[in-house]
């Protein structure tokens, strides 16, 4: 019979070492298998949004708040059909333009917007309010489309 000594500084860095494997596993599992907020139907991908708005008020008892378009950024793959649902929650209404497109309209509190689009160049296409356009407007209600 054999008898085999383990120093305990050993065991924790077994240990130590077991846990980085273990976390490396789990991290890369995630990132590499990232949680998609667009489901592709076919070669289209639809993608939802809403306008929302924020609400504080300061100590001063003065009330400022915000619009915005949620989600703030969209991943939209270039050369697909894309169909934009953005739904008005928030604000009578939202009049719209996707700067450097001829995509514009407004979007109304209660009513569901539909927008057909289809990037053939990459970058970033600004969705913006031109109502809330800045702070002194309670925005800038600005969403990014990132074209990749």
């Amino acid at each position: 019979m054999t008898l085999v000594l383990i120093k305990k500084s050993w065991l924790y860095i077994a240990i130590v070492f077991l846990c980085t494997l273990v976390g490396a596993y789990f991290y890369f599992q995630t990132s590499l298998g990232a949680i998609t907020t667009v489901k592709p139907i076919g070669d289209e991908f639809e993608l939802h949004m809403v306008t929302t708005e924020f609400k504080t008020t300061t100590e001063d008892g003065r009330e400022i708040e915000s619009y915005r378009w949620d989600p703030g950024t969209v991943y939209i793959p270039k050369g697909k059909d894309i169909t934009l649902r953005i739904y008005g929650v928030n604000g009578k209404e939202h009049p719209f333009q996707i700067e450097g497109t001829n995509v514009s309209g407004t979007i109304r509190k209660g009513e569901e917007t539909i927008l057909q689009l289809h990037f053939e160049e990459e970058g970033i296409y600004r969705l913006i309010c031109t109502a809330h356009s800045t702070i002194d407007h309670h925005g800038p209600m600005i969403a990014y489309l990132i074209v990749d």
